[in-house]
């Protein structure tokens, strides 16, 4: 596990993806650069395009790939932001394609690499702009003040393991001496269980099935995910990273109705205590014969239901990882910095989930707008 109060050499590679072992969680890590030994080896991982509208690693590939790091970092002069994000998305082109020697052989597969820059060099472009504010401080965190906060988010995904550590190296190296790490993290996504047509989602270290609502058609990406146009910041989003221990021993000692009811929802399906479908939105107004409400007043999914809120729908990503203390790393994307703060605002006042989890590490990025030849990673933004 990486912790965040380490702070590796920029050459240095820590994190590399383990094993996690988690109440009601399976996950292992594929390697597919080896060579085949049998003919019925599987066919190879499709690529991603890196290019486009929107940056890959959010809605595309779906569903997301089994494993992340995300390399959290600071920049030594803000001056330098527009040559490196161009050099930095460069890099991403070729080592996706596969054409970057840095890869030492290996095939890039579902390679995505996205990148995000964080509230200090937003504001200094415009402090008006989406992505301007840093996230405030909330119950249950015990933060060293280098995981808070940060300049530069490089999130890499793969479904080959060991493909991430070496693209890792390739753009920290590319990166050089213009920036500060201040912490990383990897981490493991479960097995996809199906929630709708085109739909799936994982579940987390406590055995629930995770991200099931969220802001999956067309529609629904355009209103809550993406920031809009025109401007310089149009087709980006706003991501927020918290990583967090999780107390599994204590909750694993609840009954199996002890811990639905803390999620509101049932374990084995994901369908809500008021009933329906996984996919269906729990009904927050059915009640018990004798008048208790069905899903429980401080059941998670109580608490963090966007009506409830009165926010917008975040896109979610959850990634296990193991060591003395079991871990998750929670990402969230969404156009709208208060989807995310006033959720987790409601949450504090009385979640039951939030009793099991403490939060190590904080930030928020912007997400840039896609780029391609002609128009560099942060070319946009920063002219």
């Amino acid at each position: 596990m990486c912790q965040a109060d380490s702070r590796p050499s920029r050459r240095t590679f820590l994190g590399a993806t383990g094993t996690v072992t988690a109440v009601g969680l399976s996950a292992g890590c594929q390697s597919r650069s080896a060579p085949p030994d049998r003919d019925d080896a599987p066919a190879p991982t499709p690529p991603v395009s890196p290019t486009g509208r929107y940056q890959a690693g959010i809605t595309l590939p779906q569903p997301a790939q089994r494993n992340l790091l995300a390399v959290v970092a600071d920049l030594v002069d803000a001056a330098s932001v527009r040559p490196l994000l161009a050099e930095l998305g460069e890099a991403v082109r070729t080592l996706t394609a596969g054409t970057d020697a840095r890869l030492m052989g290996l095939e890039p597969g579902d390679l995505t690499v996205t990148i995000g820059v964080g509230p200090r060099l937003v504001r200094e472009v415009d402090p008006a702009l989406p992505g301007a504010k840093d996230l405030p401080r909330f119950s249950r965190e015990r933060i060293a003040s280098r995981a808070r906060g940060g300049d530069l988010l490089i999130q890499i995904c793969a479904d080959d393991a060991l493909v991430i550590p070496v693209v890792a190296a390739a753009l920290v190296e590319q990166a050089g001496d213009r920036i500060r790490e201040r912490w990383r993290q990897s981490g493991v996504r479960g097995s996809n269980v199906r929630v709708d047509r085109g739909v799936t989602a994982p579940r987390n270290p406590f055995g629930f099935i995770d991200g099931i609502v969220g802001p999956h058609t067309k529609a629904e990406q355009r209103r809550d995910l993406w920031l809009a146009g025109p401007g310089p910041v149009a087709h980006g989003t706003l991501a927020v990273l918290r990583r967090m221990e999780v107390d599994l021993p204590r909750f694993a000692k609840l009954s199996v109705a002890e811990q639905e009811a803390v999620f509101g929802r049932r374990r084995a399906t994901g369908v809500p205590l008021s009933g329906g479908t996984i996919a269906a939105g729990p009904d927050l107004g059915a009640k018990t014969p004798d008048g208790r409400y069905l899903v429980p007043a401080d059941a998670h999914a109580r608490r963090a239901h966007a009506t409830a809120v009165g926010v917008g729908l975040m896109l979610r990503r959850s990634y296990s990882f193991d060591g003395p203390t079991p871990g998750l790393l929670f990402m969230s994307f969404q156009n709208d910095i208060r989807t995310f703060t006033n959720t987790l605002t409601r949450m504090d006042n009385s979640d039951a989930l939030l009793e099991y989890t403490t939060t190590t590490a904080s930030a928020t990025f912007l997400i840039l707008p896609g780029f391609d030849e002609q128009h560099p990673l942060g070319s946009r933004l920063f002219r």
